[in-house]
């Protein structure tokens, strides 16, 4: 699996558990989904990082990996909007 791969899967594992663990706080504060989706969220966001520091990455993935809950998107988010290359430029 690619880094890429395995960072888009941790990023959506990552934003459906913190939106998971918001709705519990807000909503029932069942001690029982906090205690699956608490460990499930830290395993993520440690999963981000990870991949997002062995990519190779464009400027401020890795800072962007390290913001809890969404950083995993904003980081995909950044990989998806920088240059291919700087070969495949053109100079006017």
């Amino acid at each position: 699996m690619t880094a890429l791969r395995v960072l888009r899967i941790a990023a959506a594992a990552e934003a459906v558990s913190i939106a998971v663990l918001l709705a519990n706080l807000l909503t029932v504060h069942a001690e029982a989904v906090t205690s699956a989706a608490g460990p499930l969220h830290g395993l993520a966001y440690v999963t981000v990082v990870a991949a997002a520091s062995t990519a190779r990455a464009a400027t401020g993935v890795r800072r962007r990996a390290l913001l809890p809950g969404v950083g995993g998107l904003l980081a995909l988010r950044r990989l998806r909007s920088r240059p291919s290359s700087r070969t495949d430029r053109k100079d006017i």
